[in-house]
């Protein structure tokens, strides 16, 4: 069972564990790349030709992929997860 943290302590999110600074690290090279990769998304779908249907469903998983990244490193601690 992860560690009891109060939710109002600035910085804690509730259903998440503490994470170490190595976590928060990687974390935000995950964000960078993810950030990169909309910009070149965004670029791809406003070419002419580009099949508009299928640049959403890569949006879709593009995002899907990069949350699932990020949970794999923070790990939350919800009801669902034990």
């Amino acid at each position: 069972m992860a560690e009891q943290i109060d939710p109002q302590t600035p910085g804690v999110v509730q259903g998440y564990r503490t994470h170490t600074q190595d976590e928060i690290d990687l974390v935000n090279q995950v964000k960078a790349v993810e950030s990169q990769v909309a910009q070149l998304w965004k670029e791809i779908q406003q070419r002419p030709g580009t099949d508009k249907r299928m640049a959403a469903i890569a949006r879709t998983n593009i995002e899907d992929g990069f949350m699932w990244l990020v949970r794999s490193i923070f790990k939350p601690d919800t009801e669902f997860d034990r």
